[in-house]
């Protein structure tokens, strides 16, 4: 392709950033960040946010490459015929190529009276609000946290290490993710904190009031601050442009990360559906899948093959409180296994991705393309499996 080319990234979280820094190895580029807030947030630590002792927030001069134009609206359409999108504020704005990285949020509960009662805590704005109302709440009053999964857990122990009275609803299991010896590390863990684990088939919400959250086995909790965490959803931008998605809405794309419909829009992150198997969401996988979505941009331009998306898992961090915390460890395929760190060791290694996360965003920002990763060939099983069946179905 002759001449400068302009790159759009939707999206300035993880994905999007590394995606925009790894863009500038190219000079001949213009990269542009579209976000609708003007900090970079760090979504890992909202639920310290919300306990109050980090504010999760880091001006995008820290982070993102000064030879990233940064756009602080909202992208409400994608025009792929004219290769344009269309900002809230009524402009527009052409490319060459997009980088999709909306991210995710909240998923609709589904749950009678859950969007009414019970607050989320998945962007900024929501934390910052659950932030206010514990403020005003007096420290004797319940607290339900529903949804066990590494945000819920987090948020259940920060609250609890700041003297709320608190119970998790974990719908089923406890960390579904964790290998049982790392799960009965994180119960011990809650229990000296003082939370009450709710765990089992019987342990699901089917409403929410004012004061109170009810389980399926007719149970009613007292609950004068309800945090929902369950649930993943993404924005609909992509569906409502008329690009194919998963039934969640994630971008479906092939195994460059390129989207079905176009070649000209790759996507990265929480929105990404590569072959309708999309990855966990982590910081771990946004980051290394930014970075790809970045080569499959420059393949393209420099008239090359996309190479096929490659990553391996090393576990998930979660903190339980900050003098505790737990690294389970998994296989390359992202498979839990018996060996974790945990207690104070565990909270160090927390905080030590979390600093690093951020390293290697700048670090990517000062040298583009030094971003490296470990590499998992189970995938190709996985694909391989999945077109068996789809055949097997016919």
């Amino acid at each position: 392709m002759g001449g400068n080319t302009d790159v759009l990234v939707i999206g300035g979280g993880y994905a999007g950033v590394m995606a925009a820094n790894r863009l500038t190895q190219r000079d001949d580029l213009t990269v542009t960040l579209i976000n609708p807030r003007p900090t970079f947030v760090e979504r890992i630590r909202l639920h310290q946010l919300v306990g109050g002792s980090d504010d999760a927030v880091v001006h995008y001069r820290e982070v993102l490459g000064e030879g990233v134009g940064l756009v602080v609206d909202t992208v409400t359409r994608i025009n792929v015929a004219e290769r344009g999108v269309t900002l809230a504020t009524g402009g527009t704005v052409g490319y060459d190529y997009l980088i999709y990285a909306v991210g995710s949020g909240s998923a609709d509960p589904r749950v009678p009276g859950a969007v009414d009662f019970a607050y989320p805590i998945a962007t900024l704005e929501e934390a910052q609000r659950l932030r206010r109302i514990g403020d005003s709440l007096p420290a004797t009053a319940s607290v339900t946290v529903v949804g066990a999964g590494p945000t819920g857990i987090e948020t259940a122990a920060e609250l609890a290490e700041e003297g709320r009275r608190v119970t998790l609803v974990c719908g089923a299991v406890l960390g579904p993710y964790l290998h049982s010896r790392g799960r009965r590390s994180v119960a011990k863990r809650l229990t000296k904190l003082g939370v009450t684990v709710l765990d089992g088939p019987d342990a699901k919400v089917t409403a929410v009031t004012r004061e109170t959250v009810q389980l399926s086995d007719g149970r009613t909790l007292p609950s004068t601050l309800t945090i929902w965490t369950a649930g993943f959803g993404v924005p609909d931008l992509a569906a409502s442009s008329g690009l194919s998605t998963d039934a969640l809405g994630r971008l479906l794309t092939d195994e460059t990360l390129t989207s079905v419909d176009d070649v000209h829009v790759v996507a990265a992150g929480d929105s990404a559906a590569p072959s309708d198997l999309p990855l966990r969401m982590s910081c771990q996988a946004a980051t290394r899948i930014g970075a790809h979505a970045a080569d499959t941009v420059l393949s393209r331009i420099a008239g090359e093959r996309p190479m096929p998306m490659n990553l391996g898992f090393f576990g998930q961090c979660i903190s339980l409180g900050r003098r505790a915390g737990i690294f389970q460890f998994a296989s390359k395929d992202d498979t839990a296994n018996r060996f974790y760190l945990g207690g104070r060791p565990g909270a160090n290694l927390k905080e030590f991705v979390c600093q690093h996360t951020l390293k290697h965003l700048a670090d990517e920002a000062r040298t583009p393309g030094s971003l490296t990763w470990v590499k998992d060939d189970k995938r190709q099983e996985l694909l391989r499996a999945k077109r068996a069946e789809a055949l097997a179905n016919r």
